[in-house]
């Protein structure tokens, strides 16, 4: 389904309500929840609006769907985005999942992230996507080392390594499975170009698995 919004503040406000939702019935449930967010400029103010948003966020646990291998300390980095943009005042209480670890490689970490995440809450309560305008969404890059695997992983694998060239730096996501399992899945995406690609691009694109699932995910679109 496509909810559309007049700006992009209109949108993050919306869709932070229904994360939040979604959290909080989880915790009314199970008294646990697993949060998984993107990373990338379009979250900002999504990040932004859920952190206000009155959530019993001691007991919700926050990671990414997907991450470049690089420091926190690097621009490049979505652990350090969501530390400056959603863990603050009171969601600052959430515990937090990066997905990068000391391993000088996704490859070499691969192991340890599996474990941590596979400790978590699941299945996520929520889970937000993006999508580049290659058809990219977490980090199933057309032309990936790793795409057949990230979106069929053999042995139920929660997360996978990345290589690809539009990706730049090495990369490390969770794999379509476990983000297909949340409660609530939610396409975030802003702009005339992405909207037409999301309606007329090719079958082809790794985002036509994700919304392939049923129930489908719910679009967030804003001009």
């Amino acid at each position: 389904m496509m909810h559309e919004f007049s700006s992009p503040a209109a949108l993050a406000e919306a869709l932070a309500d229904a994360v939040a939702a979604a959290l909080a019935a989880r915790l009314a449930r199970t008294g646990a929840a697993a949060l998984a967010v993107s990373g990338g400029t379009t979250p900002v103010r999504l990040l932004q609006a859920l952190s206000a948003k009155s959530i019993d966020w001691p007991h919700v646990s926050v990671t990414l769907v997907d991450e470049r291998w690089v420091a926190e300390s690097s621009t490049r980095s979505n652990a350090a985005l969501v530390k400056n943009h959603l863990l603050q005042g009171a969601a600052a209480q959430a515990a937090f999942l990066p997905l990068v670890n000391g391993a000088a490689t996704p490859e070499a970490g691969l192991a340890e992230v599996e474990r941590a995440i596979a400790a978590l809450p699941l299945p996520f309560a929520a889970v937000v996507l993006g999508m580049g305008l290659d058809g990219h969404t977490a980090s199933f890059f057309p032309g990936g080392d790793r795409l057949a695997e990230a979106l069929a992983p053999s042995h139920g694998q929660r997360v996978e390594s990345m290589r690809a060239e539009a990706a730049v730096e090495p990369r490390i996501t969770l794999t379509l499975p476990v983000l297909l399992q949340a409660d609530f899945v939610a396409l975030h995406i802003e702009g005339a170009a992405k909207r037409d690609l999301l309606e007329h691009g090719a079958v082809e694109l790794p985002v036509r698995a994700v919304l392939a699932r049923n129930p489908a995910p719910a679009i967030f679109w804003s001009p």
